[in-house]
């Protein structure tokens, strides 16, 4: 425990955007707290690459995987940052899609972040200081085929930044979404090469954004920017601008 240290957590933080976030606020010299669910390996890999971190394993789409998380941050030391990064994407059209499917993606893309603010932000509000960073999605202004479910999620996230942005103002505590595009992940990897070439001509820059182009924001928004709250930073290339 270095308790000098002011902690981030990022949840989610073991791979892909989460991962970026970590490095990020790791050499901006936070204590990064690097949440994950089933990447063991992952997540004990980053855990060495960056010395000091320490991991939490969780499952945030319960209330008792958010109270494992809070109990392992809590005594680590003053608590500035929380990016809720941690989602899923259970893709299928509409008329197909499972309700297993839907109730498992709120619970985890938007269930898990209304839980994590609440009871993280109790720790900021006793030291009237702290920085929220919420990961959404350009789906959730956009919209997508098969991703009903996810899209709500992404969007409802947004808005519930606004909210929480306004009431924890009065505490010194900036409440932000950031919201990338298309980025390359394990998770747009998967993609048939004809899906991902009809995304790519949706995107005036021409490619897909990088892990770390995403974290570049983060960092910013941890760190600098002491005059923002309540909005919501789009990082896709151009494709929407919100």
């Amino acid at each position: 425990m270095n308790e000098e240290k002011t902690v981030a957590v990022v949840t989610g933080g073991a791979t892909g955007i989460g991962a970026a976030c970590c490095r990020a606020l790791h050499a901006a010299g936070f204590l990064v707290g690097i949440h994950y669910r089933s990447s063991s390996e992952a997540a004990e890999a980053l855990a060495r690459e960056l010395s000091g971190s320490f991991l939490v394993k969780a499952d945030l789409s319960t209330e008792e995987g958010v109270d494992t998380l809070v109990a392992a941050v809590k005594d680590r030391g003053p608590l500035g940052v929380v990016v809720n990064n941690a989602g899923l994407a259970l893709d299928a059209p509409l008329f197909s899609a499972k309700v297993e499917d839907f109730d498992l993606t709120v619970a985890t893309n938007m269930r898990s972040v209304w839980l994590v603010t609440k009871k993280l932000s109790r720790l900021m509000i006793r030291r009237r200081a702290g920085r929220i960073i919420n990961i959404s999605s350009v789906v959730g202004s956009t919209g997508n085929p098969t991703q009903t479910s996810y899209g709500m999620t992404k969007a409802a996230i947004d808005n519930f930044t606004k909210s929480a942005a306004a009431e924890l103002a009065s505490y010194q505590i900036l409440v932000n979404s950031v919201a990338p595009g298309f980025i390359e992940t394990a998770m747009t990897s998967v993609l048939d090469p004809a899906v991902q070439e009809t995304i790519l001509g949706r995107i005036p820059l021409g490619r897909m954004g990088q892990p770390e182009e995403v974290a570049q924001v983060v960092h910013f928004l941890a760190t600098s920017a002491s005059y923002i709250t309540g909005s919501v930073l789009h990082v896709n290339g151009g494709m929407y601008g919100g």
